[in-house]
């Protein structure tokens, strides 16, 4: 009966292992993963994590916070090499610090048709010091080669229940299985936050009574949970995105409140009453709001007399915007200076849009502070207040019902528009009266380029006309700054990028560098291409983009592309008497799912002329990872238009 039980038990084991070429169940690292050269699913991957497992609880016995975590690597090439180098993040305030112990480390291999083990050294362990609050325990596998597999192991000892151990269950590199078990005593309570757009394999929740007991009789329930998830794809960085901060799928904690065993209890996530009563009075930032003694010396008679509410705050705007520069420091909760900028003529974002708050506000404007963290520093959460979760300052003015938002930093920028750098997604209103609201960023304002080209031949094959070029908001803003700040430079890398046109006269009509538009005029020549008596012409002399940047198999993450916008095209060309139409390119229509985009190429001939229209937008600034296949071939059909579209002609 026991060697029936052993047989099964045996070819219970190799049927596991046969469903798979790797063992995501345990730790356990066997010949088939050593002799496996890639991964099914991303072929690319230059290693895998093929099990990992954590797993944080308090110990009874001395009420510090302990976690466990194995982990099992696949590394499939040298690409993949640094992988096999580990860091140990701990963290240490005053005379308290974390601890690791129980580090063990394995490298497998095939050697001579044998599988191999390799220890780590416990002398290869490095300690280095990180920052004032933080040390790396550092170390890396012996005898590693391509083909190899790691696993590791340790222990965390912890006196820091505030900071309880997330979990990060993707990486820049696949997994097969990552599983965190989490044990919390019910005197401690947290604000959970799974961020990131994967799901849950499988989420377990259990209560576990008396799981603490101290010594005067108290006592506690743990509440147990397992978080599993599978088959993740590796994070991948790519065009339109914010910081990866903001999709890198991973478990937070932050302590909420803590309440000991004689019944006090400890708030530490405050309401944004609370949190807005502080800003009110921190001398950084609320002191500073409402300061209006520069206000008469800085605004000028005649502003102060314009009787146009809108002209009025846009000259007042323009004060700050063109005579203070922005140092490159955002600044919103230490060394905060009004007075300082106002003396040097340069400071923090904070500072400059203080300033604007306070004049604006001398001149009673319905004016208001936001708080919001910027593209590169990751979205805020909205579900309890987090103070260093912001970065910048921006105000918001209500003139006639109509609501703009403002930012003086950049002496290009329209009145009501925003830094690219500040369109993430929302941010907080820091009304003083009501304890504030979150607010929607997004541009109310589409972004768009439209060149209208009119052509016509002259002598020796050569198509003779003008460009007629229109830019607004987002697509503007680069091209002002170019043409302001250096007009023949900005001509010069125009005859560089587009050396088929020879550009005769160049001129721009906008109002000032602060229009919302940019429009500019071109005189120019093109030369044809004549193969076998043909002319051949590419229409698009102007290209929205030379390659698709969406390339990925897979994307997790949302495609931010901050703003709405749209692009168009027109172009005519005149065939007088002398040239008839051999061939011109096939037209194409599609559209987004749920039509949230638009592509329309169209071509014809009209009384000798040849009419094209090319047009596509995007009418969501964020579209969900659902979308990216369809923007990927949305995106692959506008760059193969514009690349391989020919209008075929011959003399008559």
């Amino acid at each position: 009966m026991k060697s029936f039980y052993l047989i099964c038990s045996i070819l219970f084991v190799l049927n596991i292992y046969s469903q798979s070429d790797f063992n995501s169940e345990n730790f356990i690292v066997t010949r088939s993963e050593l002799e496996t050269i890639s991964y099914k699913k991303d072929s690319t991957a230059n290693a895998l994590v093929i099990y990992e497992y954590g797993n944080s609880y308090v110990d009874n016995r001395d009420f510090r916070l302990k976690t466990e975590v194995k982990k099992k690597i696949k590394i499939f090439n040298k690409q993949a090499f640094n992988k096999a180098t580990i860091e140990i993040y701990l963290y240490n305030k005053g005379n308290r610090s974390e601890k690791v112990s129980d580090i063990m480390a394995t490298t497998y291999n095939i050697e001579n048709g044998l599988v191999t083990k390799t220890q780590l050294n416990k002398n290869d362990i490095i300690e280095q010091v990180y920052n004032e609050n933080n040390t790396i325990i550092k170390f890396t596998f012996p005898n590693l080669k391509e083909g190899s597999v790691v696993n590791y192991s340790y222990m965390i000892d912890s006196p820091f229940m505030f900071k309880y151990k997330g979990w990060d269950f993707q990486e820049d590199i696949p997994k097969l299985y990552s599983e965190y078990n989490t044990s919390i005593p019910g005197n401690w309570e947290y604000n959970i936050r799974l961020v990131g757009y994967l799901k849950l394999a499988n989420m377990e929740e259990s209560i576990i009574k008396t799981c603490l007991e101290a010594g005067n009789g108290g006592k506690a329930n743990c509440i147990n949970t397992i978080y599993k998830m599978k088959d993740i794809p590796a994070f991948i960085m790519e065009d339109y995105m914010t910081t990866k901060e903001n999709y890198l799928s991973r478990l937070e904690y932050e302590l909420k409140t803590f309440k000991d065993f004689r019944g006090l209890t400890n708030n530490y996530t405050k309401t944004w009453k609370t949190v807005q009563t502080e800003i009110k009075t921190d001398k950084n930032l609320g002191k500073q709001l409402g300061n209006n003694s520069y206000a008469k010396e800085l605004i000028n008679g005649s502003t102060l007399s314009e009787t146009d509410a809108l002209k009025k705050a846009t000259e007042i705007y323009k004060t700050i915007q063109t005579n203070y520069t922005w140092n490159g420091k955002f600044n919103i909760w230490n060394d905060v200076s009004v007075k300082n900028l106002v003396n040097n003529n340069s400071g923090k974002v904070s500072e400059i849009n203080i300033l604007l708050y306070n004049l604006l506000k001398s001149q009673e404007f319905d004016v208001t502070p936001i708080l919001l963290s910027t593209r590169g520093n990751g979205l805020p959460t909205k579900l309890y207040p987090v103070i260093s979760d912001f970065n910048y300052l921006i105000l918001q003015i209500k003139i006639d019902g109509v609501t703009y938002l403002l930012d003086a930093t950049d002496r290009y920028l329209a009145f009501g528009q925003l830094p690219f750098r500040c369109l993430n997604q929302y941010g907080y209103l820091l009304d003083f009266k009501t304890y504030g609201s979150w607010i929607d960023l997004n541009p109310p304002k589409l972004t768009s380029i439209h060149h209208r080209i009119d052509l016509k031949f002259g002598d020796n094959e050569v198509l003779l006309g003008n460009i007629n070029a229109t830019s607004t908001g987002y697509f503007a803003l680069p091209m002002k700054k170019a043409y302001y700040e250096n007009e023949i430079e900005y001509l010069k890398n125009y005859k560089e990028k587009y050396q088929t046109i020879t550009f005769i006269n160049h001129n721009v009509t906008s109002e000032n560098k602060t229009s919302y538009k940019f429009l500019e005029e071109f005189d120019i020549e093109y030369q044809t291409e004549n193969i076998g008596g043909n002319i051949y012409i590419n229409p698009f002399l102007f290209k929205s983009m030379e390659e698709n940047p969406f390339k990925l198999q897979e994307r997790t993450y949302p495609i931010d592309f901050g703003y709405k916008k749209a692009y168009l095209y027109t172009l005519k060309i005149d065939l007088n008497d002398n040239y008839e139409l051999v061939e011109l390119p096939e037209q194409v229509n599609i559209s987004l799912p749920n039509n949230k985009g638009l592509l329309t190429f169209t071509t014809k001939v009209v009384d000798n002329d040849i009419l094209l229209y090319f047009k596509f937008n995007f009418k969501e600034p964020i579209y969900s990872p659902e979308y990216y296949e369809s923007l990927k071939i949305f995106m692959g059909t506008i760059v193969d238009i514009q690349k391989n579209s020919l209008i075929v002609l011959k003399h008559k």
